[in-house]
């Protein structure tokens, strides 16, 4: 084969790669927007792989499984956070995936509409467990691992209903990453982007 068919063959290839959904879908802003929709509204949740790559790769594999969808909140501490992700209910529980190493980062801080990965005393024992700050939290930091913030619908957060475990608790209704949504939530999703900028 010529240099030259080669070079062609080549420039086909990446060419062909660029088009593929996958590449398409890595490109694509909404890929890292979640949307968590509750019992009082839909939260836009924006994924920071710049601070925490494997657990915004694991809560991405976890949402596209299912896995979230009807898991309850059964931690709520009012004026500190919110924490789900437990598929038991009991706050022992996580996925059948192996737990995550910390990604602390000095990037980010606990602030309102904070999303942390929650975990054992063990730095490196998160697994699907996160939970959702009402308020500044500073003493988090450096000692959990930030995924992700809240950009929009702290309003349903709030109302997420309190106890350590809630008599009645809330539940995840749905967690879709916004790539993945109908045409409609793209488009909001999409707006509250360009509303952050």
């Amino acid at each position: 084969m010529t240099l030259t068919r080669l070079i062609v063959l080549a420039a086909t290839l990446l060419a062909f790669g660029a088009a593929t959904p996958r590449s398409a879908s890595a490109a694509d802003p909404l890929d890292n927007v979640l949307l968590l929709d509750l019992k009082d509204g839909r939260v836009t949740i924006l994924l920071r792989p710049d601070l925490a790559p494997k657990h915004v790769e694991r809560v991405k594999q976890l949402t596209r499984e299912g896995f979230y969808n009807g898991i309850v909140f059964h931690r709520v501490i009012p004026g500190f956070m919110a924490q789900t992700g437990d598929p038991t209910g009991t706050g022992t529980g996580g996925s059948s995936y192996p737990d995550l190493p910390a990604e602390f980062s000095n990037k980010a801080t606990f602030e309102r509409g904070t999303i942390g990965a929650a975990r054992s005393n063990d730095p490196n024992s998160a697994n699907s467990q996160f939970f959702i700050d009402f308020d500044a939290a500073p003493f988090l930091n450096g000692k959990y691992t930030i995924w992700g913030q809240v950009i929009d619908g702290m309003g349903a957060v709030d109302k997420i209903a309190p106890g350590e475990p809630p008599s009645n608790p809330d539940k995840i209704v749905k967690m879709t990453i916004a790539a993945d949504a109908d045409d409609a939530s793209k488009a909001a999703a999409t707006n509250v982007l360009k509303a952050q900028q």
